[in-house]
């Protein structure tokens, strides 16, 4: 039986209106109509935001449009916005907007007015930050604090590491950062080589302070500390923590008076302008940190209020659908031509596929579309040499979004020029490809001609912005964070939870203990058993 989603007119307005431009090219879409590249553009927001590149006409965006209407989008917007508890599985309001809400805003939990809470928290990152930074906060030793080491793992580490790349040219050069999040422990090993135990300051990034991964790293950086500087009142020193397990952050030896809270109503892969961007704020400082909030501030308002067919979120999520589910498209490339966004795709792939990852509709029912795309990617020009090759003349049909910034925060003419050549060029060379008329014309031997020629038709979009600031890197975070909610919508899935991160927790927490005891029993299928006894022989 199919779902109400696949069963509904505007559905099947959309497979229908498929089968009918499916074979229709991008190059015949802009021969059609000159004006293509003008009109299929939004420019909100500082953004300019180019989708003509698409196997679309303004019938797709119509029913795609439609679609989203019948799925009560406007209602359910408000919703999420308003503090409903929209996260029906964990029974939790999704509030991420909230994190970045101005002072003096009304956003209500359970009767309780969040925003002040939020700036409380906020005001003393500051307060913290400016001490590190200034020199004030001195570790057991009297010594300044030289080195930076958050501790976390999932939205812990990958959005305070993404957003510190994304913004190294704004940070603090005296201060040096690095990031543990691996359970390996090369990760820590790597870390703290060439440290002083006395100059650096370790950041424990756990809701619960009690994943495993980070609190092993943290129990090691615990003992590290110790060894090296021989007293446990050191610790207070040389740990704070971001949690809201005051009992068990206080056991540790953090003083409760050093933890930054946050709230349920916040996903770990929302989490980046929460206190789990106390890095990132010690990294860029407090006024650099607003700035990026009033970026991802803004693309919540655009969101919020921009019509459907103006919104850039909106758009992107439609775009997604239609290539997923009507083209069988299973992936969606993310090339930011800027080096300082080299990490923007880690981040942006648990964003989108702990969020997309879901087989059962919010009620429950087991869906029958395709749901989340795999995310990946690498900063331009280097995917050029590498996997564009794949994209351009392989068998598989790739989405590409391309991002890229007019000005270069390093100014080495002629550097920029060519990069974004490239860029745009790429996104040429995908949409029009190469003729074997266009290529006998070159002159090449008649043998040669197919493996030059490129097929064309390979869809892409391309947002532009000024150049990479603070801000600008806020708005492009919520622009995908809200294109993630637009599909759960369409969808009918809760983009809100990860219970598909729990199981392989839960049976490594019983392997442990049979890797660490040869002679305990093994009663696993035949293959994990043979694993385990293979791994038990060194």
């Amino acid at each position: 039986m199919k779902t109400t989603l696949t069963n509904t007119e505007s559905w099947k307005s959309l497979e229908k209106h498929f089968d009918e431009i499916e074979h229709v090219s991008i190059k015949t879409l802009f021969e059609n109509d000159k004006n293509r590249g003008q009109q299929l553009v939004v420019k909100d927001e500082g953004i300019y935001f180019d989708f003509s590149k698409h196997r679309i006409t303004g019938e797709t965006l119509k029913l795609l449009s439609q679609l989203l209407e019948n799925r009560d989008f406007d209602n359910q917007r408000q919703a999420m916005f308003s503090g409903e508890k929209i996260n029906i599985t964990e029974k939790r309001a999704v509030l991420h907007t909230a994190l970045r809400a101005p002072k003096g805003s009304t956003i209500l939990v359970d009767g309780r007015n969040v925003v002040p809470d939020v700036h409380a928290v906020l005001d003393k990152m500051s307060g913290f930050a400016n001490k590190i930074r200034n020199g004030e906060w001195k570790g057991h030793s009297g010594k300044t604090i030289k080195t930076i080491i958050n501790i976390g793992i999932g939205g812990s580490d990958l959005g305070p590491v993404m957003a510190y790349e994304a913004l190294k040219y704004f940070s603090i050069r005296s201060l040096d950062f690095r990031f543990v999040s691996n359970v390996d422990g090369s990760d820590f090993a790597e870390a703290v080589e060439g440290l002083r135990a006395d100059e650096t300051l370790f950041i424990i990034s756990s809701k619960t302070f009690t994943t495993l991964e980070t609190m092993a790293n943290a129990q090691t950086a615990r003992q590290w500390a110790l060894k090296n500087l021989g007293d446990e009142s050191a610790i207070a020193k040389h740990f704070v923590a971001v949690s809201t397990n005051e009992k068990e952050v206080t056991r540790f030896g953090i003083d409760p008076q050093n933890m930054f809270g946050f709230w349920d109503w916040v996903g770990g892969r929302y989490s980046m302008s929460a206190a789990i961007g106390l890095s990132t704020m010690i990294a860029i400082g407090p006024e650099n940190y607003h700035e990026m909030l009033a970026g991802l501030h803004k693309m919540d308002e655009h969101f919020r209020t921009a019509p459907v067919e103006k919104n850039i979120p909106v758009i992107m999520a439609l775009l997604g659908v239609w290539y997923n589910n009507f083209f069988g498209a299973e992936t969606q490339a993310v090339f930011p031509y800027d080096k300082y966004l080299h990490r923007f795709p880690a981040y942006l792939q648990q964003l989108t596929m702990e969020s997309m990852g879901k087989h059962v509709t919010i009620g429950g029912d087991i869906v029958d579309y395709q749901t989340g795309a795999i995310y990946w990617g690498e900063p331009g020009t280097n995917g050029q040499h590498s996997f564009y090759q794949l994209i351009h003349q392989g068998t598989k049909l790739i989405p590409v979004d391309f991002i890229g910034f007019k000005e270069s925060l390093n100014l080495l003419p002629p550097h920029q020029d060519y990069l974004i050549a490239n860029m745009i060029a790429q996104g040429e060379a995908l949409a029009f490809g190469k003729t074997a008329d266009e290529v006998r014309a070159e002159g090449v031997a008649e043998e040669m001609v197919s493996h030059k020629v490129f097929v064309g038709n390979r869809p892409s979009s391309t947002f532009f912005l000024d150049k990479l600031s603070p801000e600008n890197l806020g708005k492009l975070v919520a622009m995908y964070e809200h294109c993630v909610f637009v599909q759960g919508v369409i969808w009918n899935i809760n983009p809100f939870d990860q219970m598909g991160v729990e199981l392989g927790k839960v049976l490594a927490q019983n392997i442990i203990p049979e890797l660490q005891n040869g002679e305990k029993p093994l009663h696993h299928d035949s293959s994990t058993n043979a694993l385990i006894e293979f791994y038990r022989e060194k």
